[in-house]
């Protein structure tokens, strides 16, 4: 077993093995570059330490677009590969007591979970779920750039003797970004229509109130079409909206937040659905206006509500079957929040 950590830059790898009598053993430790020229003398240092009669499993978590590269490249090679979600890694290294974390420990970390876990050998994704993904990533980069102008062209406009160059340049770029969303629109409209499975994927999603074509394409593309997804719950958790408490004894007790540990373009993109929904349909306007009642805090109760509707797109996708706006008629049951 070959735990990886991977950074931007650098990989650092340990090797372990289970035993008989079932106790591990980590034996091995070194870091390589995040490149090609890395990835081959990887290879040949863990087939240097490790039996030829032994199929080796190479484990990483899924760090961004850092990992991507590597995984493709050992797949390729004909090697066995799992991807694990950050916060199951996050939740197995606060059992372990590590004192200090290095990347070190946390490769150390990742071979011992690979070794105590029945992991999922991983799958290429589609090139349509990369492109999706390339596509639904520039346009927010274009809308946060936008956004930035759209600011600096206020308070130029605003100041008392503006220079009216500048404004013409501004307002100059902010069509460009205009006209170039436009474009990327139109490819991700194209591009959801090649495939089946992503086309019927977009059609239940976005019969979920508030949830449209683009929602529907960042949450297909960053999570393939929830194939590595097994449940809600993980779903989100990957995300970052999962809520974390702290709680020690009478003395101790923080406020509860939602952890952020995840995709944040997921959850970028589920927030002005959830405004949407809350406007639009009785049941999470019900749920909101509930939360609202019981803490005051409408941001709040507003994340509430796109963690609800996350969840419904996961069950959703695996029911196959697209929201029932008859299902409005029973009763409303809100356990997480209650």
């Amino acid at each position: 077993m070959a735990g990886i950590d991977v950074a931007q830059k650098e990989l650092v790898v340990s090797l372990g093995r289970m035993h008989e009598d079932l106790t591990t053993e980590i034996y091995g430790c070194k870091t390589f570059r995040n490149s090609d020229k890395g990835f081959k003398e990887l290879v040949a240092w863990v087939t240097r330490f490790t039996s030829a009669e032994v199929a080796v499993n190479y484990v990483m978590e899924a760090t961004g677009v850092y990992h991507e590269s590597l995984a493709y490249y050992l797949t390729d090679s004909g090697n066995r590969v799992s991807i694990v979600m950050p916060n199951k890694m996050s939740n197995y290294q606060k059992t372990l007591q590590i004192k200090t974390i290095t990347d070190k420990t946390a490769s150390q970390a990742i071979v011992s979970f690979g070794l105590e876990k029945k992991l999922d050998i991983w799958q290429k994704p589609k090139q349509i779920f990369r492109e999706l993904r390339q596509l639904t990533r520039e346009r927010g980069q274009l809308i946060d750039q936008r956004t930035v102008l759209k600011n600096q062209l206020h308070a130029e406009q605003s100041e008392a003797f503006p220079n009216q160059k500048s404004i013409d340049r501004m307002k100059s770029l902010i069509m460009v970004i205009d006209s170039q969303e436009k474009e990327i629109m139109k490819e991700i409209r194209e591009l959801t229509k090649q495939d089946k499975e992503v086309c019927k994927a977009v059609a239940l999603l976005c019969s979920i109130p508030g949830i449209a074509l683009l929602t529907a394409a960042i949450i297909i593309a960053e999570t393939n079409c929830f194939n590595l997804i097994r449940n809600k719950k993980q779903l989100v958790s990957f995300a970052g909206l999962d809520v974390r408490e702290k709680e020690s004894g009478t003395s101790v007790r923080a406020k509860p937040k939602i952890s952020k540990k995840g995709n944040r373009h997921i959850r970028k993109a589920m927030h002005f659905p959830a405004l949407t929904a809350i406007r639009h349909d009785e049941r999470y306007k019900a749920i909101f206006e509930r939360l609202v009642g019981k803490h005051g805090i409408k941001m709040k109760a507003a994340v509430a509500v796109q963690r609800k509707l996350l969840e419904l797109t996961y069950i959703v996708f695996k029911t196959n079957k697209p929201y029932d706006k008859e299902y409005l008629k029973t009763p409303i049951v809100d356990k997480e929040a209650a």
